[in-house]
């Protein structure tokens, strides 16, 4: 986030980052967005950007859990609650739960997730660096 700065770009990477700091600290996320929301009019932009950067990076320092990520997978189903089949959410249920219960890695529910998003076409969860964190250079490849 170096570089020119603005309230628009702290609320754009928020926005789009906000399922990955909830994963490490519902807590801090929370409190980035009190702060972005009370920022315009109050703070200058330095002012915001020390303020945010601390939150960020303390939120950072807090371990991402089994338990957190349930809750963003939870929080993430609630954007397909008028969207999916009753049989498409007992599938997303069922795998959060296995996940919750370490019978399944992670990528797992966010393979899915990410098919219903586009399956949906849910353009704020497309936007997530949650369920795309890496770029596509790096991820592994399977061959078969």
């Amino acid at each position: 986030m170096s570089g020119a700065r603005s309230s628009g770009v702290f609320i754009k990477f928020h926005a789009e980052h906000k399922l990955l700091l909830m994963s490490h600290s519902e807590k801090h996320c929370r409190q980035m967005g009190i702060l972005l929301a009370q920022a315009p009019g109050r703070s200058s932009l330095n002012e915001l950007s020390k303020k945010y950067e601390v939150l960020l990076l303390d939120g950072l320092k807090c371990m991402a859990t089994v338990k957190k990520h349930v809750n963003v997978l939870q929080h993430m189903l609630g954007y397909f609650r008028e969207l999916i089949t009753a049989d498409e959410k007992k599938e997303m249920l069922d795998i959060i739960s296995q996940y919750a219960k370490s019978d399944l890695p992670l990528i797992v529910p966010l393979t899915l997730f990410r098919h219903y998003v586009r399956k949906y076409g849910v353009k704020y969860l497309a936007d997530q660096y949650y369920l795309n964190p890496h770029p596509a250079e790096l991820i592994l490849k399977n061959h078969a």
